[in-house]
C-alpha cells in the first residue's frame, strides 16, 4: 500500500484511534497537537514520514529539550510519534519503524498523593450530612462509599448505569477507558449506601414520570445536565464541600486522591499488586507499581522506628 502525504498520516491515525481504539476526545486532541508539532519540524526539513530515519526523530527530541519542555511533555510527544509509526507499519506504509530503539526522556516519577484511613473515614462520615435535602445526603453518602470501595475513576462513577446496580449486587460491572470492562467487589457499607440510594432515586424518578411525564433516567446518578448524569465538575465541587465539613484540607481532596487512597490502603493491608491492577483497570502493571513506593516509605519508617540497631550508627 502506498503511503499518503504527511498530513494525511496524522488524520488517518487519529481517525483510527477514535473509531477502533475508542480513545477519548481529549486524548485525540492531545495526539493531534503533538503530532502536528512534529509535522512542522519534519516539513521544515522537506522530509517525508514515509522515508525519514531515526535520527530525525532524535533531532526533534533534542529541539524539544532545547526549548525547555518538561520531561513529561517530551515523553508524551515521543509516545505519540511512536504510535503513529507503529500504525504506519501495520498499515504497510513503511517496512520498518524508525522509533523502535529510541530511548525517551522518561517521566519524572512522582508519588501519588493520598489520604490516611482516618481522613477517609472522616470524609465518609461527613458525606452523610452533606446536602440540601435528605435525598441529596443519601446520594452523597452513596457516591463517597462507592468511590472509596471501588477505586473508580470519577468519570466511571458519575456515568454508572442504574442497571449495573440493580439486585443488591456484590460486585459492580464498570466500563473503563477504551470501553474495557472490569468487575469490582462492593464492601458492606457501600452495598448498604447503594441500596438506600436506589430506593430514594427510584421514588423520585417515579414521581417525575407521573407528575411531569419525564422518562426514567438510565443513570444511577441522574441530573438535569446535558449528559443526563451528575457531572465530573459537579462531583468535584461536592467533594470540596465534604472535605471542609470533615475538617480535611479541600486542596488535598480530589476524586483521584481518593482513588489513590483506595489502592494504597489495599496495598498496606496486604493486597496483591496484580489484583490492585485489575481493580483499578490499569492496562499495564507498571502503572500500578508506583503504589509500591508509598509502601516502601512506610516500611522504611517501620524499620527505622522499631529495629534494635536502627539508632546505632556503628551497629553491625
Amino acid at each position: 500500500m502506498s503511503a499518503p502525504p504527511n498530513a494525511r498520516w496524522i488524520a488517518t491515525f487519529l481517525e483510527a484511534q477514535a473509531a477502533e481504539a475508542g480513545a477519548a476526545r481529549n486524548t485525540i486532541l492531545s495526539y493531534g497537537r503533538d503530532l502536528n508539532d512534529f509535522l512542522g519540524f519534519v516539513e521544515a526539513r522537506e522530509l517525508a514520514f514515509a522515508t525519514l530515519g531515526r535520527e530525525t526523530v532524535e533531532e526533534y527530541l533534542v529541539r524539544c529539550e532545547a526549548e525547555g519542555l518538561a520531561k513529561s511533555t517530551r515523553a508524551r510527544r515521543l509516545s505519540a510519534i511512536r504510535q503513529l509509526f507503529r500504525f504506519a507499519y501495520e498499515e504497510g506504509w513503511r517496512a520498518d519503524n524508525p522509533t523502535l530503539r529510541i530511548t525517551g526522556p522518561g517521566k519524572a516519577q512522582r508519588l501519588p498523593k493520598t489520604l490516611s484511613l482516618e481522613e477517609v473515614e472522616a470524609l465518609l462520615e461527613a458525606a452523610r450530612d452533606q446536602g440540601q435535602s435528605l435525598s441529596e445526603q443519601i446520594r452523597n453518602r452513596c457516591l463517597m462509599e462507592l468511590l472509596y470501595a471501588t477505586g473508580m475513576r470519577v468519570s466511571e462513577l458519575v456515568s454508572l448505569p442504574v442497571a449495573a446496580a440493580r439486585g443488591n449486587p456484590a460486585m459492580l460491572l464498570i466500563r473503563g477507558k477504551g470501553g474495557k470492562e472490569r468487575m469490582v467487589p462492593l464492601s458492606p457499607p457501600a452495598r448498604e449506601a447503594l441500596s438506600a440510594w436506589l430506593k430514594t432515586r427510584d421514588t423520585a424518578e417515579e414521581e417525575a414520570r407521573l407528575s411531569r411525564r419525564v422518562p426514567p433516567s438510565r443513570f444511577l446518578f441522574p441530573s438535569s445536565a446535558k449528559e443526563g448524569h451528575l457531572t465530573r465538575q459537579g462531583f468535584h465541587g461536592l467533594l470540596k464541600d465534604i472535605a471542609v465539613a470533615a475538617g480535611v484540607s479541600p486542596a488535598r481532596v480530589t476524586p483521584h486522591v481518593l482513588r489513590h487512597a483506595f489502592a494504597t490502603h489495599l496495598l498496606q493491608g496486604g493486597a496483591d499488586l496484580r489484583a490492585i491492577q485489575m481493580l483499578l483497570g490499569h492496562a499495564d502493571l507498571s502503572t500500578t507499581e508506583i503504589y509500591t513506593h508509598v509502601l516502601d516509605e512506610r516500611l522504611k519508617e517501620l524499620v527505622l522506628g522499631h529495629h534494635p540497631l536502627a539508632g546505632s550508627p556503628g551497629g553491625s
